[in-house]
């Protein structure tokens, strides 16, 4: 790959960087949702992990079902079109925080989530290929992981405001469960009414920012991209389906988002593991080492656009899928800290691999980029179903992280993190197989 091929050309750095904002945007979304799961099982302890596990399903099942519409109302409109429908029911789903604490309803929660993705599907959608599409094809791949190195920027503002103005300021927290349980009936829906109140709080200013930035990009003029010989929806479905490289990406896709949601959501329950028996002023707080994985994902992001000047996209996710993979058994494996350290590392080479997918999965399309960008996003399903899966192997021994040990030494919360494994050796074999074919 030539060294000399501009990524952005200066003509299009502008609109390149407005478009690249919106990563960010949805960044925060998906980060201050994930320590959601625990925060809904301490707000209401009626819940099981496989209920608190449903905020990841209802988040992320919304990129399944409005992907592929977000496509053919780009394909039949604009991408700016398709990029201020997309923030309109971003900020309405935001917005429905407010009644949904107002009612107390874990579903009506549930189904703002779900509003807030179907958003981010039309914005998932529209961006990813319009950052390919900017510039020349040799720099794409390198081009949408410069573009996704500002999505864990977004996603570390979303942990930050997560730990800051809901996790720490939650009354539940205070209690153990049975003195919560001891508590008089009035006072324990005090303490509800008050934690739904700061859980909503972050989504409602977020929906008030998403307005503003929507009606910035009403007003900015966005590029024309190359025109393409247009196709019928037939012949799109037809090329696709017949594009064996293109299939393996949508399923390394959602194997990849199904490992990134499983890692990032259940650290909090493997660092409430590890503060089991110590005192107050020894505890862990989990999302320090949250954020601490997402800085990792950063520096993976950017190191590793940078060796793609070098080095084949298909090579390098590759070697960062097996070296994820080997993080991810030292997480299940390796004791106490050093195992919560293996757990934070496989973030560092999570990094490439959605927009490396991506590029790799869409190289060389004409016109059916646009349903084939579809069913990309159609993957982040992934991250919908596996955490209810990790979540049902925490409650194979009860409510607690360590009530059962698999093979007589690993508690469940360690051992659920086979899942994450099982993804990225999935990932890694969609690296191996696209690498092979370029040789």
């Amino acid at each position: 790959m030539s060294s000399k091929t501009p990524i952005v050309s200066k003509q299009l750095f502008f609109p390149f960087i407005i478009i690249t904002s919106l990563f960010a945007l949805w960044g925060i979304a998906n980060d201050l949702t994930n320590p959601m799961v625990s925060a809904f099982k301490k707000v209401m302890p009626e819940l099981s992990n496989t209920q608190a596990s449903l905020v990841q399903f209802a988040f992320y099942f919304g990129y399944f079902c409005l992907a592929l519409p977000a496509a053919l109302f780009i394909r039949k409109y604009s991408y700016k079109s398709g990029i201020i429908l997309g923030l309109s029911l971003y900020a309405i789903g935001a917005l429905m925080f407010y009644p949904a604490a107002k009612f107390e309803e874990y579903t009506f929660f549930l189904i703002s989530l779900y509003v807030i993705t179907s958003g981010l599907a039309f914005l998932e959608t529209t961006s990813n290929p319009l950052i390919l599409s900017l510039g020349d094809p040799k720099t794409a791949t390198q081009r949408l992981n410069l573009a996704q190195a500002f999505n864990p920027i977004g996603s570390l503002m979303g942990m930050i405001v997560a730990q800051q103005f809901v996790l720490s300021a939650l009354r539940s927290d205070d209690f153990t469960k049975e003195a919560y349980d001891a508590l008089p009936a009035v006072e324990q829906a005090a303490v509800r009414t008050n934690d739904l109140s700061i859980i909503s709080l972050p989504y409602i200013g977020l929906g008030i920012l998403v307005l503003a930035i929507m009606a910035i990009i009403i007003f900015t003029k966005m590029p024309k991209t190359a025109q393409e010989d247009k196709i019928s929806l037939s012949d799109a479905f037809s090329r696709l389906s017949k594009n064996i490289n293109y299939i393996l990406g949508v399923v390394a896709q959602a194997f990849y988002v199904g490992a990134q949601i499983m890692c990032w959501t259940y650290i909090f329950q493997y660092v409430d593991f590890l503060n089991e028996g110590l005192d107050e002023a020894s505890q862990l707080t989990a999302t320090h080492f949250n954020i601490a994985a997402m800085i990792s994902f950063l520096i993976g992001r950017w190191i590793g656009t940078a060796l793609m000047r070098k080095y084949a996209p298909s090579k390098m996710l590759m070697m960062f899928g097996i070296l994820g993979s080997l993080c991810c058994v030292g997480a299940i494996l390796l004791p106490g800290m050093v195992g919560l350290i293996s757990l934070v590392a496989i973030s560092v080479f999570m990094s490439i691999m959605f927009p490396t997918i991506y590029g790799i999965a869409l190289k060389d399309m004409g016109d059916e980029a646009k349903i084939g960008s579809a069913g990309l996003v159609m993957a982040i399903v992934g991250g919908a179903l596996m955490p209810v899966l990790q979540g049902s192997i925490l409650d194979w021994g009860g409510s607690g992280f360590g009530d059962l040990k698999i093979l007589g030494f690993i508690p469940e919360v360690k051992f659920s993190f086979i899942l994450p494994l099982i993804c990225l050796i999935m990932v890694t074999l969609y690296g191996y197989i696209s690498s092979n074919k370029k040789a």
